[in-house]
Formats: C-alpha cells, sequence, structure tokens
C-alpha cells in the first residue's frame, strides 16, 4: 500500500528561511537581519493592543470592516476594493494560488523577494527570474519576458534586498507595455520610507476594471511584524476572486486593531522616516570609507557588498559580527553572494555595526 503523496512540485521547493533571532552564547544579541522598524511598535498600535487583549477569545470581523474604512480614508481609495491580510505575504499566496497554475508562468526580478518564487511553487507555475540592471529592476527585461504563459508580475518598488527602486514613469511604461493579461503586482511594502519626488507606490494606477494590484504591508515602519498585518488594493474582479478563497478571519481582531490605530500615528511615523534617512547616510559614508560597496537604499536597510577575496568577504563578514552578537543578513539566497543586508537599528546599535565592520576591515 502506497503512502499519500503530495503533488510533485512542492518536494522541489528550498522553504524560506527567516533572519537569525539569537547566537549562541551571547546575551544581548543586536538583531538587524529582519528590517524591523528600529523604534519597535507605534505607540498609538501598543495602546490599541493593551485595549484589544481581553477580545482574544472572540472571532474577528472577517471583512476587517474599521482598518479597510481607515485605509481608504487615509488614502482617499475605495473601500470595497481593499483587502487585508495577514500581512503582504497572505495576499502574494493568494494572488498565486487563483492566477497560476501548472503551464502558466509567473514572472519577477532576479532579486526579488523570495517569497515570490516560493508562493509560486506551490501551485506547479514555471518561475521566470528576468535580469537586471545595477541591481535594479529592468522594464525592458520584464517586458520581453512576458508572454501568453505569463499569469503574474511580481515588482517590489523599493526592493528587497537591494534598496534600489524604479520611477514613477517606468513603472507607467511598464504597466502600458505588459500584455492585458498580466496582472501587475507591485509590492510597496517599504513606501513610507521613501523620500522620493519621482516615486508613486502605485495606488492610482489600480483602476477598477484594470490589471494592476498594490499590495502594503504594517510590518516595517508601523513596526506590527510580529502580529502580521497588511492589506492590498485590487480591480474589482481580483477583489471578489481573492475574497472567494481567502480564509474567513485571515487577521486577528489585535492586529486589526492595532494597524487601524498605527495609520493615525503620523508623528510616530514621520521620526521613523527621519531616524532611518539619517543614520541610513551615515551607515552608508562609514561603509564605503571601509572599502565596501553600498548601492544608494531608500528602505530601512542597507547592502553591503565585501571584496572577493578569503578572509575579508561577506561570509568572513558575517561570522565575525556573529562573534560580537550582531546578526545580519547574508544575501546568497537571493544570488548576491558577495553582500550582507543591514537593518537600520537605533543609534548606537549602527554605531557598533561600524565599529566591529571597521575592527574587521582594517585586521
Amino acid at each position: 500500500m502506497s503512502m499519500p503523496q503530495p503533488k510533485p512540485w512542492l518536494l522541489d521547493i528550498a522553504p524560506y528561511v527567516g533572519g537569525e533571532a539569537e547566537i549562541k552564547g551571547v546575551d544581548r544579541v543586536i538583531k538587524l537581519a529582519s528590517n524591523e522598524g528600529a523604534f519597535g511598535p507605534s505607540p498609538k498600535a501598543l495602546d490599541a493592543i493593551r485595549k484589544t487583549a481581553d477580545q482574544a477569545y472572540r472571532y474577528p470581523d472577517g471583512d476587517s470592516t474599521k482598518l479597510r474604512r481607515k485605509i481608504a480614508e487615509k488614502y482617499n481609495l475605495d473601500v470595497d476594493r481593499i483587502i487585508a491580510g495577514a500581512g503582504s505575504d497572505d495576499l502574494i499566496q493568494l494572488l498565486c494560488r487563483c492566477y497560476a497554475g501548472p503551464g502558466d508562468e509567473v514572472l519577477f526580478t532576479a532579486h526579488a523577494f523570495a517569497m515570490y518564487p516560493i508562493y509560486a511553487s506551490t501551485t506547479g507555475t514555471a518561475l521566470v527570474a528576468a535580469p537586471e540592471f545595477n541591481i535594479t529592476a529592468d522594464v525592458d527585461a520584464l517586458v520581453e519576458r512576458a508572454n501568453d504563459k505569463t499569469k503574474l508580475l511580481f515588482l517590489a518598488n523599493p526592493n528587497n534586498p537591494t534598496g534600489t527602486y524604479l520611477p514613477a514613469d517606468e513603472i507607467r511604461r511598464l504597466r502600458e507595455k505588459l500584455p492585458e493579461h498580466v496582472l501587475l503586482v507591485l509590492d510597496g511594502a517599504y513606501a513610507e520610507y521613501v523620500n522620493r519626488n519621482d516615486y508613486d507606490v502605485g495606488a492610482d494606477m489600480v483602476t477598477p476594471d484594470g490589471n494592476v494590484v498594490m499590495l502594503r504591508t504594517f510590518s516595517k515602519i508601523y513596526g506590527l511584524g510580529g502580529l502580521r498585518a497588511g492589506w492590498g488594493y485590487f480591480s474589482e474582479k481580483t477583489a471578489d476572486v481573492i475574497n472567494r478563497v481567502r480564509s474567513p478571519f485571515n487577521i486577528s481582531n489585535i492586529a486589526q486593531a492595532a494597524a487601524t490605530a498605527a495609520l493615525d500615528d503620523d508623528e510616530f511615523v514621520e521620526k521613523s522616516r527621519r531616524h532611518n534617512e539619517e543614520w541610513r547616510r551615515w551607515t552608508s559614508e562609514k561603509l564605503q570609507a571601509l572599502g565596501i560597496t553600498v548601492p544608494e537604499s531608500i528602505c530601512n536597510f542597507v547592502l553591503a557588498r565585501f571584496p572577493e577575496e578569503p578572509g575579508k568577504n561577506a561570509e568572513a563578514a558575517d561570522a565575525f559580527l556573529k562573534s560580537r552578537g550582531i546578526i545580519v543578513r547574508r544575501m546568497g539566497g537571493y544570488g548576491l553572494p558577495d553582500s550582507l543586508r543591514i537593518s537600520i537599528g537605533l543609534e548606537d546599535e549602527m554605531r557598533l555595526v561600524v565599529d566591529t565592520l571597521t575592527e574587521f576591515m582594517e585586521a
């Protein structure tokens, strides 16, 4: 008698490996591996969590009504086309389930967020990674690889882990050149950190009858990664499809309350943005002075690219940082084996990172 067998393509998936959180034998760990907000949760969100904690036994509002209304009010969007999710990851996997399968293709960039290919692979879809230009998405390369089999194009803008972005005119050019049957998914997980005149997260491109989706999250600048809260903006037909298959209680009542309150905390967001810009710039300049290449980032992290020489490469730097209780993120799994991604933390954390890498590079 044979044992039950999974879909064969599932066994080819390499599971996602999150950023480390502990170092054996080290009491105080500085964790700069997961792009978490430097200041933790928004104070208004924390207050909402405390007030809602005693309702943990209650099932949440399955439609996240208050949260969706708050999002619609803040960004002037159609509330009926907003869907809340357990992080934007939840919505990424729903899009893959609903729009791709065996015989189809899902398109993304060479150094894209790792969950795009993982979720697409769960549906038996073929994966297509378009090359980037200077670790930045290349519109022409993406358009060239879109064909009759392409069902979804995932584009993180700005991108994790490179920190680079495409300006609004390039995003519009991409949309115009894509075949209408391809669903363009604009992932704006880091949008709140961006301070560029030529950037647009893409909400205006999400028309009631179009082929564009915008995703957002509360995991980064709002500091709610542990609660899993995100949202997306869809066309009418796409929203209808996603709502048919999503879990009925996909975002907890505590997460809904925290996210709703966080949207009112503009002071916290501005404080976080100013801190991030100051210490991202400072860290980049200090690392570059050490001979480490740091591409310009507009996110809450920097990509540190080390020389390809024994003892001074990214692997050795990562080990040295860990020996001092500092956790950053190796980028080999993203096709960047020479790189470490370093989140922007508090001032003392960034100073310690730079001091430690100075000792490493000058040894």
